[in-house]
């Protein structure tokens, strides 16, 4: 089998609502979608982060794809194994992109669900998050009363505040959160935008109110590190632990005690694997984290997370929050996303919503807040 084309869109699809974090105010999302054909007629589809400058990405990579077979993975990340360094996430988004649909086309030959061919399922759904921004109230109560009337709605079994550069106004909302919602896990993710003195006096204040963890709240290893000497509330990264190089150095510093991987930030399935692989060997904890996945996206995030142990607590997921999307809805219940059966990723991709998103895309370019 080889490949014989690459098709490649980028489409914008809008939020119910903004979204709002310490550095923007989403009111959709920019994604990049390839199929990929091969001789045989069976095609793969793959979606990754981003729009344009990363679907230039992908289109380089089409040249050398062709006439190679989608089996052949382990030559593909080889051969472009010096895209990341030359550009980033960006490159890590394009890689992902046809991994996934490579993925996609493997499980439909071999009539087998990614969930089976990474494993096998060690649990059936996916608990995921419920995020609270501070645009959901315009008090510490109104926002806990926002939340517990999405948790009831949802049944969310953990919450996530998106924080801001205040990082006294975040504690007191985390304090409403816990009074309104005294058994839900509660997260807070300031992306960095907190000192590391403000971060040691919000961790202690925060201490009472035993969250699951403390994500990002200051810039780097090292100020990771100097935060976990003083603060008893474990700390989570998706900012400073961002590829293998970064691994040693965190864990030889103590800086972090859960890593959030992603599909698409890491560069495909298999280094997402071997992210859980480390995490699980050095005895840290491993969540997902979310870039606005729609549902090719997120069917692969939830084979991943379904076939790997390590990642037992709710994941971060965007794909409540989103209008619409370009394959039949997949399934939410009780606060938790079910894995598509059927061989690949097991979903249909809507060719005509698709070519109504990449045209909503060509008049407004792509969304960057």
């Amino acid at each position: 089998m080889q490949i014989t084309d690459v098709d490649v869109w980028v489409v914008n699809l809008p939020l119910t609502n903004p979204f709002t974090s310490s550095f923007e105010t989403k009111t959709g999302e920019t994604r990049t979608i390839v199929r990929i054909r091969t001789d045989s007629g069976i095609e793969g589809w793959g979606e990754t982060m981003w729009g344009r400058p990363v679907a230039a990405l992908v289109r380089r990579f089409a040249e050398d794809l062709r006439g190679t077979s989608p089996f052949a993975l382990e030559a593909f990340h080889r051969k472009q194994h010096m895209v990341p360094f030359f550009h980033g996430y960006l490159g890590y988004a394009a890689i992902a992109a046809i991994d996934v649909a490579c993925w996609d086309v493997i499980g439909k030959a071999s009539g087998q669900s990614l969930l089976n061919l990474l494993g096998g399922p060690v649990r059936e759904s996916v608990p995921i998050t419920a995020l609270i921004t501070r645009a959901d109230g315009s008090s510490p109560h109104a926002i806990a009363q926002h939340a517990e009337r999405v948790v009831a709605e949802g049944g969310f079994t953990a919450v996530k505040l998106k924080g801001t550069t205040d990082a006294h106004g975040d504690v007191e909302i985390l304090r409403a959160l816990r009074e309104q919602l005294p058994g839900s896990l509660l997260r807070v993710d300031p992306n960095a935008a907190w000192s590391v003195p403000d971060t040691v006096r919000a961790g202690r204040a925060l201490e009472e109110l035993d969250l699951e963890y403390l994500e990002d709240p200051c810039v780097g290893i090292e100020g990771m590190s100097q935060v976990h000497e003083k603060v008893r509330i474990p700390l989570c990264t998706n900012m400073c632990v961002v590829r293998f190089e970064d691994f040693a150095p965190a864990v030889r510093m103590r800086a972090v005690d859960v890593i959030h991987g992603d599909v698409y930030k890491w560069g495909g399935i298999a280094a997402t694997k071997a992210l859980a692989a480390h995490c699980e060997t050095f005895g840290l904890g491993m969540n997902l984290h979310s870039g606005g996945e729609l549902g090719i996206a997120t069917a692969a995030h939830l084979a991943v997370v379904a076939s790997t142990p390590v990642l037992s607590t709710a994941i971060d997921s965007m794909y409540y929050l989103h209008a619409d999307d370009i394959v039949e809805p997949l399934r939410f219940e009780s606060g938790a996303l079910h894995v598509p059966e059927g061989p690949g990723l097991g979903v249909t991709v809507d060719e005509d919503k698709l070519r109504r998103y990449a045209e909503l895309n060509e008049r407004e370019g792509d969304l960057t807040g």
